[in-house]
């Protein structure tokens, strides 16, 4: 009987050490990004969620240990090819002057374009398709800074979208939003996984939308992984307590039959 090896993962990071101006963030942290799945990051603030995902997209270089992309050390790539492979939303984005919002999505085609950038039919496809599935098609002539905060949420994530990539990284993308928004967007994610098969990592801080939209969870805290896997192995009241310090009951989501965090207070 012939034995086949498993192929790595797209991304993954070992014995990664994060610091800010000297300050360790993590050390030895090592993880894999399942491909194929929606992975969302959960964990209290300053634990080290954004500073991962920053990591894991090459938008900071780690003190120690190596992100791989590919089969490759990500820092061996030149950055116009890190982009073909992996789309970033960062936490904080901001427009240039006057721009419009179909302008900068197209900016999301950026690392297909030649080097003499010619528009190719294909581009003004992505953009178009990027715009309709985040519903700002209609705001395409207006100004990105005469939008509301959420509207310009949505604007970004288009221009990810737009980026046509495997990987997509995605750093609290529900900021800004009102649930309705927050919502279509999660639902958004989880087609661009199950029915385009995008591997997603996304940063969110609602656990209940962590747990009916991950495929796959990994908690943090402190710089560590504390438990990663299924929601519905992973998460219980214990664990909540421990990442989160909030007593809760776990009780089943009656929609999505997923863990449902009800939170009982601190008296």
């Amino acid at each position: 009987m012939s034995v086949h090896s498993v192929p790595p993962a797209r991304l993954r990071g070992e014995h990664l050490t994060l610091a800010y101006d000297k300050k360790i963030i993590a050390r030895d942290l090592s993880i894999t990004i399942p491909d194929g799945e929606l992975t969302v990051i959960i964990g209290p603030n300053a634990c080290g969620k954004s500073t991962l995902l920053r990591t894991l997209s090459r938008l900071m270089r780690p003190t120690g240990g190596t992100v791989w992309l590919d089969g490759r050390e990500i820092g061996g790539y030149a950055t116009k090819e890190v982009a073909r492979r992996l789309g970033l939303l960062p936490q904080s984005s901001s427009a240039p002057g006057d721009i419009t919002v179909g302008d900068l999505v197209a900016r999301g085609r950026y690392p297909h374009q030649s080097v003499f950038g010619r528009w190719r039919e294909q581009d003004e496809r992505a953009v178009r398709e990027a715009m309709a599935a985040t519903g700002v098609g209609e705001l395409a002539h207006r100004p990105v800074d005469t939008l509301s905060g959420g509207q310009r949420q949505r604007v970004w994530i288009a221009m990810v979208l737009a980026q046509q990539t495997p990987l997509l990284l995605l750093d609290e993308p529900t900021t800004w939003l009102d649930i309705a928004h927050q919502i279509d967007l999660l639902e958004l994610l989880r087609q661009l996984n199950r029915d385009h098969g995008h591997t997603l990592v996304v940063v969110l801080h609602d656990l209940n939308h962590a747990c009916r939209y991950a495929s796959h969870l990994v908690a943090m805290r402190d710089g560590r992984i504390v438990a990663q896997g299924a929601p519905g192995d992973i998460i219980t009241a214990e664990l909540v307590e421990d990442v989160f310090g909030l007593r809760c009951l776990i009780i089943d989501d009656p929609v999505s039959h997923t863990p449902l965090i009800v939170p009982l207070g601190r008296s």
